[in-house]
């Protein structure tokens, strides 16, 4: 599994923080070739982990050699669901 962190350019509310003090976390599961997409038990996993750094987004990044390049994002109800790299990250 690997990261993707950003400053978060949403407004922090209260007086202290500024805009661009925090970070967005993404956690990224790439897939490349014949790999096997992750297992529902993986899945849930996944989910703990994003609860536990509260981290923005799931992304399954899935990758065949000079056939395709695709993103998903993992959704309430543990199913991949179709997306662009511009939704997922700007």
């Amino acid at each position: 599994m690997a990261s993707a962190i950003r400053k978060s350019s949403a407004d922090p509310g209260g007086g202290l923080l500024k805009r661009g003090d925090l970070f967005d976390i993404i956690l990224i599961q790439l897939k490349g070739g014949g790999a096997r997409a992750p297992s529902h038990a993986d899945c849930l996993r996944l989910r703990e982990v994003k609860r536990r750094y509260r981290a923005r987004e799931i992304v399954l990044f899935q990758w065949r050699k000079a056939e395709s390049a695709e993103f998903f994002v993992l959704g309430r109800d543990l199913q991949w669901i179709p997306a662009s790299s511009k939704e997922i990250f700007g």
